[in-house]
Parts: C-alpha cells; structure tokens; sequence
C-alpha cells in the first residue's frame, strides 16, 4: 500500500510515462485478442452476411465444421497487430490528452478529472489510434469472412490464405490507400465510442473505489468488472456503425464500396434496422472478458513499469 500510494506522489519524466503507457496498452491488446478472438470472428460473419446464418450459436457451428478449430481463429495475427497497435497508440495518446484535458479544465493534476473528462480524453486519444488500427482491421476482417465473400462469388481468392497474402493482394489491386478501406467508418466508431468506453471504465472504478483509497488501489477483481463494462458501453453505443464499417471493409475485395452515409442508407432500405445488430450477442458476450482482460493487463503493467521507474 505505501509503495502505491508514494508512486502517486513521484514525478515520473513524461517521456517514461509516454513508454509505460504504451507498454502497457500493448499487453491489453495482447490480452484482449486471445480472450476474445472466436467471438470477434463470428461477429465479423454475421455483420457481412446476415442471411447465412440464424444466430451466433449457428454461425459458430458451422464455421468449426467448415474450418475446425482454425476457422474460429482466422485473423488472429493481424487482430493482435490491430489491437496492440491500437492500444499502445490509445493509451500513450490517452496519457497526454489526460495532460491537455488537466490544462483545458485548468485544473492542478490528472487525478482531479472527472470521470466525464477522462472520457473525453479517452475519445479524443481514439483520433491517433485510429490511423494504426484500420489497416489492420482491414486485413483481419477480410481473412474472417474469406470463407463468406469465396460462397457469395464476390472473390477469387483461395479459402485458405496467409496474412500476408491478403497484404499482397490489397496492395497488388488498390495501392497503399486501399489499406484505408473504411476509415471514416471506423472514426465515426472510435471517437464516441471510446468516450463510453473509458466514460464506463471510470464509473465503474469510481463506484468500487472506497472512502480514502484511490483508483489505483483497486484490485483485479474490480478493475475486470470495471474494463467489461466499459467494453459493454462501448458496443452497445456504436455497434450499427461497427456494422457498416465491416461490411465496407469486407466487400471492398469485390471493388471499392460506397462511403459510410450510402452504405448505410443501403443497408436500411434493402435489409432493415435489425440487419444492423447482426452479431451483437457475440460481441456483448466476448466484450466483458476481453476488455476486462485489457484493462487488468493494462494496469498491472503500468503499476508493474512505474514502480520499476521509480525505484
């Protein structure tokens, strides 16, 4: 406790902060994508191609008969590029847009934000980490419903690929640019997605945080409840828009797609509303551990790191 508590109190070089937050954020991806990789994919397949399947139970079925074990775990390399670029990215800018939010409110330190200011630091931190996390998205996306774009003749690629064939083909056919396939669909996810991601994260650290302790005391237990709520937060408020971004993402391989606005218009007039949240219950389901377990990997390596700076 007195170790933790002299840490607060300890003026850490903001370029050593800058590493450890980024170290950290780099383990909760890690933690984040082998927590939740298989629900992740059937997500991905049921927002691309709602009619194929009749539930996430269904979706699951069939892609381990299809594809056994892998098929569940197809796009797990660049979905553990994609998050541990995306986190390292996120919680590095998160330190300084804490710093820039401290400034704006003009208050004396970060542990003065409120948990509505943190949330939007959080929100505008998901501005950088989006540039690293599309293309990498882009990629995973596609080798998760390979299998759907070979059954709908809307590919020539072979059902059993490599990462790095997708790579090739990406920018063999569209050029660098093409890795950007749904940027502005993943912007218009990230930035308020994130403010109720870290905006839940908070809440929920606030609520387990007792009289004369401070959130970074809290043990695992809480900091996982408090990480799957805020991943829980983060989907249900964003989930349709996620939605549309992997349908571009995905149907880009059959030639570039309409921009977010269109797609989405498109999918309301021939599909309905409901063909929006294809996939949610998998995505709730995965979003609780998976999240719980980022923000627990998270926070011990950076309790872990700044004690070691420190000493």
């Amino acid at each position: 406790m007195q170790a933790e508590m002299s840490l607060q109190t300890v003026h850490i070089h903001p370029v050593i902060e800058a590493m450890i937050n980024l170290t950290a954020g780099a383990a909760g991806g890690v933690a984040c994508v082998v927590s939740g990789q298989p629900f992740d994919t059937v997500k991905v397949k049921m927002q691309t191609f709602p009619t194929m399947y009749r539930g996430f139970l269904d979706c699951s079925v069939k892609t381990y008969r299809h594809d056994g074990l892998n098929g569940l775990f197809k796009g797990t390399m660049p979905a553990l590029l994609a998050n541990v670029a995306e986190n390292a990215i996120l919680f590095a800018c998160y330190g300084f847009c804490q710093q820039f939010t401290r400034r704006l409110f003009g208050l004396e330190s970060t542990s003065e934000l409120s948990d509505v200011q943190s949330a939007f630091a959080g929100s505008l931190a998901s501005v950088f980490s989006s540039l690293a996390l599309c293309p990498t998205e882009l990629v995973k996306c596609r080798l998760q419903a390979l299998h759907e774009m070979k059954e709908a003749g809307k590919t020539s690629l072979a059902c059993r690929i490599s990462t790095w064939s997708i790579v090739r083909s990406i920018l063999r056919t569209e050029g660098l640019q093409g890795f950007f396939q749904g940027m502005t669909s993943t912007w218009l996810r990230e930035v308020p997605g994130y403010f109720f991601f870290f905006g839940g994260y908070e809440l929920s650290r606030s609520f387990f945080t007792k009289p004369g302790q401070t959130k970074d005391e809290l043990g695992a237990i809480p900091l996982v409840v408090s990480g799957g709520v805020g991943g829980v937060f983060f989907w249900l408020a964003v989930y349709p828009i996620d939605s549309v971004k992997s349908r571009i993402q995905v149907l880009s391989m059959a030639g570039r797609q309409n921009g977010f606005l269109f797609s989405f218009i498109n999918i309301m007039k021939t599909e309905g509303f409901m063909a929006l949240y294809c996939g949610l219950t998998a995505t709730i389901v995965r979003a609780f551990p998976s999240n719980g377990a980022l923000f627990l990997a998270y926070e011990l390596t950076k309790r872990a790191l700044s004690q070691v700076s420190t000493s």
